[in-house]
């Protein structure tokens, strides 16, 4: 994200001397991605923030994956994963529902308060499907409210704190960064008037927390030689990471809420593009939104059917009545899974009930990969085993 910002206490040249007001010498850390050639933050430390006291392994969760065969489009059922209540917290009680080497998809429902956590592997896109948290980050606090994008930055040390009714998490874990559309943008990186929406719309952390606090742990997702390539680690460190007294910069978690996004409509059905809002190396993020369909006088408003050769496409229901599924038994929390090599479109019976509709109430969170996904241990229990024969009339 091209777009400055700043909180807290920053020297007035960069890479020069920050003191207290007692005189005590801060430490500067360099936050970038892409080798010092794209975007970056310099933050402000109390303590040495390579500083570590002790560290373990920390065995992660299930990761391991096998393939969609037989080829098949399924639904998955992730209200089915917690039918006895919570998950530990939204890092650790994730469950894994769909991955391959570009993004894995997972979901957690959680009240209590995670760990302090940081993903070295990539970006997340946390979708907050119900609820509320508080999301303390080294740069400072987000609110996250239901329907927010929470975009926390690789490598970012942050923790979920749950609001008193809980929060319901649909987490998109990059294996590079997650960034708007790129099309969207301007060769500097400002919004074009095209966008669905701008930089009004996203709302970076409050100020600095300054914790100064001692000898705690961090849990650290990272590369690993295991299947899943991924491992995990516990550092002790000797100064708690919220200890920065101010930072500036275009590198910084935020959020987005769908409410927000404003949709393109046209005379007839829109492609899939025209909802995009983020996308990693090799996958695009989109979302449905209630709105407007089609004005044509013949125009059929839910989607033809179609084979997107190139892609696996993940829909996630997450409120109103998705017109194009009735009868599919998708409802709040369904995934489907739609693989490239088979054509897929609306259920029976929709393609004819959409004619004259003006509106539809329908939002979704739609992952599309260039490349084939592998279903989760969560996946596999959620995966209700009938959706594949749902376009036939007499099944």
């Amino acid at each position: 994200m091209a777009y400055y910002q700043r909180r807290g206490r920053v020297p007035r040249q960069r890479h020069t001397q920050l003191r207290g007001d007692d005189g005590r010498l801060y430490y500067e850390e360099l936050m970038g991605e892409e080798g010092f050639s794209s975007d970056s933050s310099l933050l402000y430390h109390l303590g040495i923030p390579s500083a570590l006291s002790d560290a373990r392994a920390w065995e992660l969760p299930d990761l391991s994956t096998t393939p969609n065969e037989p080829l098949l489009p399924r639904h998955l059922c992730l209200p089915n994963l917690f039918t006895d209540g919570t998950g530990i917290d939204v890092v650790r009680g994730r469950r894994l529902v769909l991955g391959n080497d570009d993004v894995r998809i997972s979901y957690a429902v959680a009240r209590d308060a995670s760990p302090l956590y940081r993903n070295a592997v990539g970006d997340e896109c946390v979708y907050v499907e119900a609820g509320t948290a508080t999301v303390e980050t080294v740069f400072g606090p987000l609110e996250a409210r239901t329907g927010d994008y929470v975009l926390i930055p690789r490598a970012t040390t942050h923790r979920w704190l749950p609001g008193p009714d809980g929060v319901r998490a649909y987490c998109i874990e990059a294996n590079s960064h997650v960034v708007p559309a790129r099309r969207y943008l301007s060769r500097f990186g400002q919004f074009l008037e095209h966008a669905p929406y701008c930089e009004r719309d996203l709302h970076g952390p409050g100020e600095p927390l300054v914790v100064d606090e001692t000898e705690v742990e961090v849990y650290v997702k990272h590369r690993g030689t295991g299947p899943s390539g991924l491992a995990g680690s516990v550092h002790v460190v000797p100064h708690h990471p919220f200890d920065v007294v101010g930072w500036d910069g275009c590198l910084y978690p935020y959020t987005f809420n769908v409410e927000d996004f404003m949709p393109i409509t046209g005379k007839v059905h829109q492609p899939p593009p025209v909802h995009q809002v983020f996308e990693g190396n090799n996958f695009v993020i989109c979302n449905f939104v209630p709105r407007k369909v089609d004005y044509h006088p013949g125009s059929i408003p839910v989607p033809y059917y179609h084979s997107n050769v190139d892609s696996d496409e993940v829909m996630f229901y997450c409120g109103g009545d998705y017109e194009a599924r009735k009868g599919s038994g998708i409802g709040q929390g369904s995934i489907s899974l739609h693989p490239g090599g088979h054509s897929h479109g609306p259920q029976p019976g929709a393609y004819e009930r959409s004619i004259g509709v003006e509106y539809f109430d329908e939002l979704a969170v739609m992952v599309d990969t260039f490349r084939p996904l592998r279903l989760g241990e969560g996946g596999r229990a959620a995966d209700d085993g009938r959706y594949a024969w749902s376009w036939n009339r007499d099944a």
